[in-house]
């Protein structure tokens, strides 16, 4: 049995960056964002002026949450919250994020990647997300 997978674009990686940056300079806020592609390495990003590599390094890890986890970095905190052990496990992990701001990327119902938006509140970097997913022609979950 053979198992393809396809992964977000450049073209349209870059295009989520710029329209999530627009969106947070719009609102006046100060972000991050990474989009990566559904093995979870980045294709692309970026930081606004004044915000740190740390924050951009919070993006990337919630574009990489969302993407290999197949699910928004939102759900997987609920799912991890219902443990002990499972709160536990993830302290031990690499990279794996649970706040607010990642969100897979999905086309035809599977996920082609994941966007992190990182900076600003985690509702605000959820919407910038959600622009960017939208603005491509895509749905957001």
């Amino acid at each position: 049995m053979i198992h393809t997978v396809s992964h977000v674009s450049l073209k349209v990686s870059s295009e989520m960056v710029t329209r999530a940056l627009a969106h947070a300079a719009e609102n006046g806020w100060s972000i991050a964002v990474s989009v990566v592609d559904a093995d979870g390495a980045t294709i692309a990003s970026a930081r606004m002026d004044g915000v740190s590599s740390q924050i951009l390094g919070f993006a990337d890890d919630k574009a990489f949450t969302a993407s290999t986890m197949r699910k928004t970095t939102e759900a997987y905190f609920e799912r991890m919250d219902q443990s002990a052990s499972l709160r536990l496990g993830l302290a031990n992990r690499n990279r794996l994020l649970v706040w607010g701001g990642g969100l897979p990327i999905k086309y035809k119902g599977a996920v082609i990647g994941g966007i992190g938006v990182s900076g600003a509140q985690d509702f605000e970097d959820v919407a910038c997300a959600q622009v960017a997913i939208r603005n491509v022609g895509l749905a957001v979950e």
